[in-house]
């Protein structure tokens, strides 16, 4: 037997004794220690890094580690065994999926916005945004040795007068609590529930101060989960936060998150990972700046892809990956917080937004509900970029959608310095054509150090790098400069950050393996665009306007992106920015009742194309591996600078 320790970079050193010959990376999961991993552990993403500090490890040599590195203890962890006692330290660094929890006691006036502008354009569509949430304040008579009603009876009663209903249910859980506190409130208190029809269930029993209403809607990313609270009888955001998603330490992409969940208990792994180490503290977090019990949380709403779904709620997920791709479950009713041991109130529904197929989830129904094309006449492409690429097309008429295996470069994975859309992440960048200097706009507070680069700060630099003639279509470096510097191997990068300007003390660059896996991510999109337009017959100059959403940046430069060949090439004014448009439907969905019941409908009238077995799909995207494409003629506003 052996004893590691592993020094966690912000926090507690945990201990575990192991045999030797134990893998590193796994022996820190088995710890639950934190360790970037999006590759799941092949050795291809070179992000598991640690500094051994004493003792010694048995590793493997990779190109993902310098000599230099090497000599000052980096190894990386899932090329790693153990071969006797050791410590090793593990960095906090900023693409890890556990990046510091992002809470906000209210959103910022552009994301109230989103909200407002989605609620409103749904109310012209004709949804209402009621509910039957209802907090009823009640003052009964106590009990006497006259009046011997038994306490259920008498609150069933006071209910029934207040609300005119015909019947009250008090289920176990209410049940339980009710004579300590109807008595230690002097009996008067605070109902809350829900209306279904002539009836009203009771769901929570407090004080008479306690009459909070409280929503939650949840956005469940394969990288990252976002969270808002609001109140269900005005809309109001009470709180906002976003935090990784804590299964990535099991990989960045849902294939090998179900590989890890077929393993002898990865079902409870990756539930807990979602459920007990990333929903719950959020929810807490937001529960405490709002200032409300977390029991007053009545009703949840969950916008995820298909496979997060299911391991969100503990069922298997293999048979999402395996032919024929038919998932456990498309939609799920009756499912409580209880059930899920979150921290809300144990009776309030939860609702998953319905997925549509294998890699067409919730997340894209409830993205699809929100960007409202299913009410126009107009043909709309909405495009959804995250670790899975999600594509819908069509009107009112008809709507078809496609999932891509995009892989988590839009969010920061397989980039050498990618990180997610936080403080500290480049999200916008220029470069000079003749100096090769780059301009940055950082995510964060004036004066912050560059820490890594997000999505759309990634698209922005490989434009530029591509429209100034620094790299060609293939894109490897064909200029060289102060910037331009390589390996030992000839391997091309470019330097956004010196060293001594990062926040991190590391270099910030962008290489040629970083280059050529953002040139597969953004061709399985293209290529997943053009599929999904030639199976209806028609073209990129039928489209009338083109929603893009997700989590990348605030924003993502649509000229840039078409420059690279990501996106159509058609008129920019067509194209309109959402921002988390799964979060903004499910919001919806949480608030009003029949926005709920129209995204169910919207599910059931959408079809799903299966790329996998599209003939033309992989002719498709082998062209569009290129800056922008093979074909010219598809991107005449496309240009690189000679």
């Amino acid at each position: 037997m052996s004893k590691v320790i592993f020094q966690i970079e912000g926090a507690a050193s945990v201990e575990i004794q192991c045999n030797n010959g134990d893998n590193l990376l796994e022996l820190a999961r088995r710890a639950n220690v934190a360790i970037d991993a999006p590759c799941s552990g092949n050795g291809s993403c070179g992000k598991c890094r640690v500094r051994l500090v004493e003792g010694t490890v048995d590793s493997i040599p990779t190109r993902h580690i310098s000599e230099e590195e090497y000599a000052e203890g980096w190894r990386l962890s899932c090329n790693s065994r153990v071969c006797g006692d050791c410590t090793v330290f593990v960095p906090d660094i900023a693409s890890a999926y556990q990046s510091r929890m992002k809470t906000a006691d209210l959103s910022s006036p552009e994301e109230v916005a989103i909200f407002e502008e989605a609620q409103q354009q749904l109310k012209a569509s004709g949804i209402a945004f009621t509910n039957g949430f209802r907090a009823v304040q009640l003052r009964m008579d106590m009990p006497t040795p006259e009046d011997t009603m038994p306490d259920n009876e008498r609150l069933t009663r006071a209910v029934e007068q207040a609300l005119g209903v015909s019947h009250v249910q008090i289920p176990y859980t209410v049940m339980a609590g009710l004579a300590h506190t109807l008595r230690e409130n002097g009996f008067a208190v605070t109902v809350k529930g829900e209306l279904r029809g002539d009836t009203f269930v009771c769901m929570a029993l407090s004080g008479c101060e306690d009459t909070a209403l409280v929503g939650c809607a949840i956005d469940i990313g394969t990288t990252t989960v976002s969270m808002v609270l609001l109140d269900l009888e005005t809309g109001k955001i009470l709180a906002k936060g976003s935090s990784g998603n804590g299964q990535i330490r099991y990989g960045a992409d849902v294939i090998n998150r179900i590989i890890e969940q077929g393993k002898p208990g990865g079902r409870k792994k990756l539930q807990d990972a979602i459920v007990k180490e990333t929903l719950s503290p959020i929810l807490a977090n937001l529960c405490r700046s709002a200032g409300i019990s977390a029991r007053s949380i009545l009703r949840l709403c969950v916008g995820a892809n298909t496979t997060m779904n299911h391991l969100l709620v503990g069922v298997d997920a293999q048979s999402v990956r395996m032919d024929p791709y038919i998932p456990s479950f498309f939609g799920w009713e009756g499912l409580l917080a209880g059930d899920l041991h979150l921290p809300a109130n144990p009776l309030a529904p939860v609702i998953i937004a319905p997925n549509i197929g294998s890699y067409v989830g919730g997340d894209i129904t409830a993205g699809t509900l929100a960007s409202g094309i299913w009410d126009r006449d107009e043909m709309s492409l909405f495009i959804d970029l995250g670790t899975n690429g999600e594509i819908v097309f069509g009107n009112r008429d008809f709507l078809m959608s496609c999932a891509c295996s995009a892989g988590p470069a839009f969010e920061g994975g397989d980039i050498s310095c990618g990180m997610r859309a936080t403080d500290g992440a480049i999200e916008a960048c220029t470069i000079d054509r003749v100096t090769m200097e780059p301009q940055l706009t950082i995510v964060g507070d004036a004066g912050q150090r560059p820490v890594g680069i997000c999505g759309s700060g990634i698209i922005d630099i490989i434009s530029e790098l591509y429209r100034c003639g620094i790299v060609n279509a293939k894109g490897l470096f064909v200029r060289e400069g102060d910037r331009v510097r390589r390996d030992a191997h000839g391997m091309g990068r470019y330097v956004i950050a010196d060293a001594d300007k990062s926040e991190t003390g590391r270099e910030i660059s962008i290489n040629e393996v970083d280059i050529d896996n953002f040139i597969r991510a953004k061709g399985a999109i293209f290529s997943a665009i053009d599929t999904l337009l030639s199976s209806v017959d028609m073209t990129v100059e039928m489209i009338d306007r083109v929603y893009v959403a997700g989590g990348i940046g605030s924003g993502i430069n649509m000229k840039n992106a078409v420059n690279i060949g990501m996106f159509p090439d058609v008129e920019l004014e067509k194209f309109h920015y959402i921002g988390n448009s799964s979060l903004t439907g499910a919001y919806a969905m949480v608030l009003g009742d029949a926005a709920a019941e129209k995204c169910a409908e919207v599910a059931s009238n959408m079809t799903y194309l299966e790329l996998s077995t599209h003939p033309g799909y992989m002719d498709s995207f082998v062209a569009a591996c290129f800056l922008p494409h093979t074909d010219a003629r598809l991107f005449p506003h496309s240009r690189q600078e000679g």
